[in-house]
């Protein structure tokens, strides 16, 4: 028998968010907006000079089954992951990965393009790159002394 290391904390948010799901009820938590879903997929978001980078991990998705949208400064992932079903009668020990719909909300900062957000969906991966509006870039002036 192998030794697995316990991680309480990974075992507890893994109960809330179970517990989330079951209630049906929405989170805020900052300046992201939670909606109702099966799952929610995991996203990194990043900041360069020029861009803003979200990255969500949706392995098991088909790309005709997600869809990015942007409405009043708000951008909507959504989309669906189905459990295969096959025709073995498989025996099923354990079931730890989530099936259904997701929806992840993110309100967008008022310094970026709306209108030229890219998409590009790659192995499980998408990667959204959301460019910032010239007026929001820095620029650099320079000062001549005298």
């Amino acid at each position: 028998m192998a030794l697995i290391k316990w991680e309480p904390m990974r075992e507890f948010e893994d109960l809330v968010d179970r517990y989330s799901r079951a209630m049906g009820w929405p989170a805020s938590h900052g300046q992201e907006t939670m909606t109702k879903g099966d799952w929610l997929p995991r996203v990194d978001i990043s900041e360069t000079e020029g861009e803003f980078v979200i990255k969500a991990e949706i392995p098991e998705v088909r790309k005709e089954n997600v869809k990015v949208g942007v409405d009043n400064g708000i951008l909507t992932i959504q989309g669906e992951r189905r459990q295969e079903t096959d025709e073995k009668k498989e025996k099923y020990h354990r079931i730890e990965r989530s099936y259904g719909s997701f929806v992840r909300s993110f309100t967008l900062p008022d310094n970026v393009d709306e209108t030229a957000i890219k998409a590009v969906f790659k192995d499980g991966m998408l990667n959204l790159s959301i460019p910032k509006s010239e007026a929001a870039k820095p620029k650099s002036i320079e000062v001549t002394v005298e």
